[in-house]
This record gives C-alpha cells, structure tokens and sequence, in this order.
C-alpha cells in the first residue's frame, strides 16, 4: 500500500499538488496507532484497567523511549524511503537482514557462541544481498539503477530494526509485549510532533480520503497486524512462529508485482531467496542450552 502510494499507482495518489509523503506515512502511522491502542489498555475490563496497565519504573520507560525514537520512529521512516526509492523486493529484503545484525552483536559481546550454523547464516545472507542490489552478477555495474538514498535508507532501516531487537530484548522479556508498544508508540509520535509539527501537517492539505487511507493503514500495519501475530504466539512456539514470520516478504514481493507490476530479475529472485534461506538458518534452534536463550524477535514494521 506504501509503495503504491508513493508511486501514484493507488488513486488517492492521484493528488499531484500533496502527494503522501513518507515522513507522513511514518508519524500518523504511529500516531493513529497510539490514540487507539491507549483508550484500549486503560478501559476498565473486569475490574482491572486505569494507567496502572501501561505503568513502567523510570529506567524500563526511559529505554522505551528511547526504543522509540532510534528504533521505531527511525526504522519506520527509513524504511517507507527505501520502498519510495527503490521496490518493496529491494527494501524488505535488505530490511530482514536485521536478524544477521543482531546475530553478529550477541556474538561481538560474547553473548553466543560463534558456529558454523552461524557463519553460514552470514556468508548466505551477505550472499544473497549481493545478488539482490545488484552488486554481483552479470552486468552488476548498471543492471539495476538503484538509487544508493534508498538502499542507504534500506540499511539504516535494518540497523534500526536490529537496535530494536537487542535493546527491547530485556523488557520484553519482563513485561507485557502492549505495555512496551504503548512507550515505544509514544516516544515515536512525540518525537515526530518536534521533527514535523501539526502546522505543518496542516499544511499539507492532504484530502479527507488521504486522511482516511492513513488511518486504515494504520490500524492494518499496526495494530492488526500485532494482534494476530500475538495471537498466534499463544499457539506456536517462538521459534516457528519466527520463521513463519518470515513468510513477510515473499508476501510482499508476490503482492507488488501482481498489484504494482514491480518486476524481480531471475538473479535477484536468487539473492531473495538466499537471504530468507539465512534468516531461517539463523533462526534454527541450536544445540547448545544458550542457544535456548533466543535473542532474535521480530522486527516492528
């Protein structure tokens, strides 16, 4: 829908003189999510609700909020920049890295143990970028033309996914995964009030249907999309429900090019399978009881 968007193939981009732009996309995406998650988790349900749901000790909030701005707020902007620049094949591809990122952090602190399962899992993954942006193969020089801001962004958003994964490790494991959305969804939506104030979304002049897309795609990336992840949590096992994650961007890939007509060439279809072939293989549980001690979570989109 993003991509769409941006590339005016969905009719409310038809708006020539206020096209959507991706830092819109990224504060209202946060922000409609926030004013309807907060409303839910204060209710009063039998007999338990109030703000003493989202409550957090001050250090816990002060690395929500952090979380928030390096790695929501960040992730999510750069990330719709990599799609409006380059595809969604390119952007998620590049975007799941993040499981590989964190991989090689645990292993720099000598929080896991380096193996061969893992060297593998990085070897395929560098591999299958390669092939997917177009940086080995034949007529790699000029094959793709794709533009270096948006794989510059599509990197940025990975590294930002991956400070999400190792610094929201630890708190997730302590508190409610919707108490921890709420901070980071707040962080987010403030931050962003400073960086585009609401004169100047003012400004724009968006249409009440440009208005109403950003609030249905909101709650559709947002807040659906984590409530049936969660929900199948109570179901599967972390680890598979992971790997079935994965299934993301094959997804999006087939869904861009029936609906966008975004084409994927045979040797970059072989990188995006490559570096999906290393998330699993990352993923995988291994022997040792360390290896129990998952690190790797799912990024938020």
């Amino acid at each position: 829908m993003g991509r769409a968007v941006f590339t005016g193939k969905f009719p409310l981009a038809g708006e020539q003189l206020h096209p959507i732009d991706p830092l819109i996309l990224s504060q209202t995406r946060t922000t409609f999510s926030l004013l309807i998650l907060v409303p839910l988790l204060i209710f009063p349900y039998k007999g338990r609700g109030g703000w003493r749901r989202i409550q957090l000790p001050a250090s816990d909030l002060i690395q929500c909020l952090v979380l928030g701005m390096l790695g929501v707020a960040a992730s999510n902007y750069f990330y719709y920049v990599a799609i409006q620049r380059t595809s969604v094949a390119v952007a998620i591809v590049l975007q799941y890295t993040a499981p590989v990122w964190v991989l090689l952090y645990v292993v720099a602190r000598g929080q896991q143990r380096l193996s061969l399962q893992r060297v593998v899992a990085v070897l395929v993954a560098l591999a299958g970028i390669s092939l997917t942006i177009g940086i080995v193969g034949s007529n790699s020089a000029s094959a793709f033309h794709l533009d270096r801001y948006g794989l510059i962004a599509a990197m940025l958003a990975s590294f930002s996914f991956a400070f999400y994964n190792v610094g929201g490790h630890s708190i997730l494991a302590r508190y409610d995964r919707w108490r921890v959305l709420t901070w980071t969804l707040m962080s987010a939506a403030v931050f962003w009030l400073f960086v585009n104030p609401p004169w100047k979304v003012a400004a724009t002049h968006y249409t009440l249907a440009q208005w109403a897309f950003l609030f249905v795609f909101s709650m559709i990336s947002v807040l659906g999309s984590f409530s049936l992840y969660f929900l199948g949590l109570q179901y599967l096992e972390p680890t598979r429900a992971i790997i079935a994650s994965c299934l993301e961007p094959v997804f999006s890939i087939l869904l861009a090019a029936v609906l966008l007509g975004e084409g994927v060439r045979s040797i970059q279809t072989l990188g995006i399978v490559l570096v999906l072939s290393a998330i699993v293989i990352v993923q995988l549980p291994g022997r040792g009881a360390e290896d129990r001690e998952a690190v790797l979570v799912d990024p938020i989109e």
